[in-house]
C-alpha cells in the first residue's frame, strides 16, 4: 500500500471511531498507578503526558478513539482472602478516584444506557471489572457488595486455580467449576455481572457456559488456533458464543498472539524472577531488567496486522457479532508496534479496512457488540428479579 493510501485509511479509521469509539474490555491502570505511585494522582497524573511510563493517559484515549473503558480492578493472585478483598476495594476506591479526578473526560458507567449517555455527552465512559475469583473469598455476599461498588465482570480466575475454578495457566484441580462456582455463575446472573472467561481453563469456559443465561465475555483473550496459548479461546468455545450471545474481545499481550513470542516472553519472565522480581512486575526497575535481556535476546514484535489475523479467525469462526478489543494496556510489560499504547486503536482498525472490512462490521466490534452484551446481561438481571429470584448465601 502506498504512503498516501495508508493515510487514507487511517483518516477513514479515525472518522469511523469518532462515531463508533472503542470499548475496551480491559485496562490494568489502576493497578500500575497502585505500583508505580501508592495511588499518589498528582504524582502519576494521566492529565499529563506518562509516555514512557504508562501505556494510558487521557490525551493518548482521545487520540485513540476510545469512548468506553473497562478499568481493571485486579490485584495479584498472591494475595487471598481477606487481604484479596481489601486490595480489590482500594482498586475500586482508586478508580472512583481518578473519575472524580477528571470529570470533563471520564464518567462513572454502571449501564448499557449510562455507557451511549457518555458518548453523547462527549465522555470515556468508565466501568470496572474485577480480575480474579480470589478477589470476593469464596463469597456471594461480597460478590454483591462489588456489584453495588459499580464492578460490572468478574473474571472467574487470574493466573492461579482457585477454590471453586480451574486457571488456564494452573495445575486443574476441579474439572473446571465446582457446584459453588456454577452458583457463582448463577449469582452473577442474577445480579447482572458479567461472566469474564479469560484466565480460566477450557473446562471452566465450557462448564461457564453450560450454566450461563446471560452472555459471556472473554475481556482480554485472543484465538487458540492463531497462537496456541492456554490464554486463549479454542475454537469449540467460539463455535458457542452466537448461541450464548457472548463477545470474545481480542487482546494484544505479544505473548498470547504471536507464536515466536511465547518461548522469548517465557524466558524474560524467568530472567525477572532470578532478580527477585514477580514476573508481572512492570516498574521501572523490572522494565530495566527487561530492557537489558531484550537487548542480549531481541524480542519477536507482533504487530496490528497479528492482532488483525486473530480477529480474522474470531470472525470466521464466532461471527462479527460475538467479537470486541480488550487491549490489556498497562498489563503487560511488551506491546505490538503501531498499538504501543491507547492511541493505536485507529492502525488496528485501519488495518482491517485494508483487509475489507465494513463499517457496519467495524462499529460492530469497536462499540455496539460490547454495549449490547451489557445490555442483555442487565435484562437477565431484570427478569430474574421480576421472578423474585433470592440471592443466594451458597458456600463452597
Amino acid at each position: 500500500m502506498t504512503p498516501g493510501a495508508a493515510g487514507e485509511r487511517l483518516a477513514e479509521a479515525r472518522e469511523l471511531l469518532a462515531a463508533h469509539p472503542v470499548v475496551d474490555g480491559h485496562n490494568d491502570l489502576p493497578w500500575a498507578l497502585r505500583e508505580q505511585a501508592d495511588y499518589d494522582f498528582a504524582r502519576l497524573d494521566i492529565a499529563a503526558d506518562q509516555s514512557g511510563r504508562l501505556h494510558t493517559d487521557l490525551a493518548r484515549l482521545r487520540s485513540g478513539g476510545v469512548g468506553a473503558q473497562f478499568w481493571s480492578v485486579y490485584v495479584r493472585s498472591d494475595l487471598a482472602g481477606d487481604s484479596a478483598v481489601s486490595a480489590t476495594l482500594e482498586q475500586v476506591d482508586a478508580v472512583g478516584q481518578l473519575i472524580d479526578r477528571h470529570p470533563g473526560e471520564l464518567v462513572r458507567a454502571l449501564t448499557a444506557d449510562d455507557v451511549e449517555r457518555a458518548r453523547g455527552e462527549g465522555r470515556i465512559a468508565s466501568l470496572m471489572g474485577a480480575e480474579g475469583g480470589h478477589s470476593i473469598h469464596n463469597s456471594l455476599g461480597t460478590l454483591r457488595a462489588l456489584y453495588r461498588l459499580g464492578v460490572r465482570y468478574l473474571t472467574l480466575t487470574h493466573n492461579d486455580t482457585i477454590d471453586w475454578a480451574d486457571s488456564a495457566t494452573d495445575e486443574p484441580r476441579h474439572g473446571g467449576l465446582t457446584e459453588f462456582g456454577r452458583e457463582v455463575v448463577r449469582e452473577m446472573n442474577r445480579i447482572g455481572m458479567l461472566v469474564d472467561l479469560s484466565h480460566v481453563a477450557d473446562t471452566t469456559m465450557r462448564d461457564a457456559l453450560d450454566t450461563s443465561t446471560a452472555p459471556v465475555i472473554f475481556s482480554h483473550s485472543s484465538a487458540r488456533a492463531v497462537c496456541d496459548h492456554p490464554r486463549n479461546v479454542p475454537d469449540d468455545v467460539l463455535e458457542r458464543l452466537p448461541a450464548n450471545g457472548g463477545v470474545a474481545m481480542a487482546t494484544f499481550v505479544p505473548k498470547f498472539i504471536l507464536p515466536a513470542a511465547v518461548a522469548w516472553t517465557a524466558a524474560a519472565d524467568e530472567n525477572l524472577r532470578a532478580h527477585g522480581f514477580h514476573h508481572l512486575d512492570t516498574t521501572a526497575p523490572a522494565m530495566a531488567l527487561h530492557r537489558a535481556f531484550e537487548e542480549a535476546h531481541p524480542r519477536p514484535i507482533a504487530t496490528a496486522a497479528t492482532v488483525a489475523d486473530h480477529l480474522d479467525h474470531m470472525r470466521e469462526v464466532a461471527g462479527v457479532d460475538h467479537i470486541g478489543i480488550g487491549g490489556d494496556y498497562d498489563g503487560t510489560a511488551f506491546t505490538p508496534a503501531g498499538l504501543d499504547d491507547v492511541a493505536g486503536y485507529p492502525n488496528l482498525v485501519a488495518e482491517l479496512l485494508t483487509r475489507g472490512w465494513s463499517a457496519a462490521d467495524l462499529a460492530k466490534l469497536t462499540w455496539s457488540n460490547a454495549v449490547r452484551v451489557l445490555r442483555d446481561a442487565e435484562s437477565v438481571a431484570a427478569s430474574a428479579a421480576a421472578a423474585g429470584t433470592p440471592p443466594s448465601w451458597a458456600r463452597p
